[in-house]
């Protein structure tokens, strides 16, 4: 049943700022809500592998609902996620490095379950699917991606039960459609989007960067040169845009490109060459062996 943003829920404050870790839905209920205090609370969403993106994450959320709410982080690699070859198997995991970066970063609990605890039930048979928002871009590439991804986050949020939750803007079309998601199925909580964090040459930080060796790293710089060329040509329209970044990836060394496009944030589609507004210029590319995205969010004249 649709229902409107409720006032503040009778949730219950942490005793303890350390974080604790659980594995179970009881668990982390019982370590996330210790007693009746109403307090704001919000969830960090990760698949492990933590970084300082992460932590921004983690902090902003800790800033939202103030030092007296809740702030839990789930670290579940989410196999509904990963087509055939893709590599659910050595995504990185280190859990204990995990919990000490959220707890550091003001996290209360981290909730870290096994696949038979987030699908009791085995494989979903019933699952959210994406639509056509999750078919283009990274839902081209990747078939099937958004519907595993929405999937989880219907499920985590109805475990964590959040007022807010808190993701990166780095995965863009991610961000857009669980936006959408909890729009149309009038999910009670608000989804925060938080700016992509960067080394200070521009890479994007990334669980999967630890796959690049150092000659990769170096072609990998190629992908946000080419969207701060784009970004800084936004002033001459949609056109000069693309055509900015193009010019920089078509040089550009050791680079795959997948894709390069300039898309309009709402419903995720091309922009057009007379488009006005906020857009997103994003790349995926594969680098050595592995698959790097990037955006960045600018202003077409």
């Amino acid at each position: 049943m649709a229902r409107g943003k409720q006032p503040a829920k009778a949730h219950r404050a942490p005793k303890v700022r350390r974080a604790v870790v659980t594995y179970t839905v009881a668990d982390f209920e019982s370590a996330f809500w210790p007693d009746e205090q109403p307090v704001d609370n919000a969830v960090v969403m990760t698949m492990g592998a933590l970084h300082a993106g992460h932590a921004a994450l983690i902090r902003a959320a800790r800033k939202q609902v103030g030092p007296e709410g809740r702030v839990a982080v789930t670290v579940f690699v989410n196999p509904l996620q990963f087509g055939a070859g893709e590599d659910l198997e050595r995504y990185p995991r280190s859990l204990d490095e995990d919990v000490q970066l959220a707890e550091e970063a003001g996290a209360d609990v981290v909730f870290a379950p096994t696949a038979d605890e987030v699908y009791p039930n085995g494989e979903p048979q019933v699952r959210l699917a994406a639509g056509p928002m999750g078919e283009r871009f990274e839902g081209a590439t990747r078939p099937g991606h958004f519907d595993g991804v929405l999937t989880v986050v219907a499920k985590l949020l109805h475990i964590t039960d959040p007022d807010f939750a808190f993701f990166g803007e780095k995965d863009a079309q991610q961000l857009a459609i669980v936006q959408r998601m909890t729009a149309d199925l009038d999910f009670d909580v608000e989804i925060v989007g938080v700016p992509t964090i960067r080394e200070e040459d521009g890479l994007a930080l990334s669980s999967r960067n630890r796959y690049l060796s150092e000659e990769d790293r170096a072609h990998a710089l190629a992908l946000s040169k080419a969207l701060f060329a784009g970004r800084d040509a936004a002033a001459q329209g949609p056109k000069a845009v693309r055509e900015a970044a193009a010019a920089v990836l078509d040089t550009a060394e050791g680079v795959t490109l997948d894709y390069l496009a300039l898309i309009d944030p709402h419903d995720f589609v091309e922009a057009a060459d007379d488009f006005q507004g906020e857009a997103v210029l994003a790349v995926a590319a594969t680098v050595g062996s592995t698959r790097l995205i990037d955006n960045v969010r600018l202003i077409c004249r």
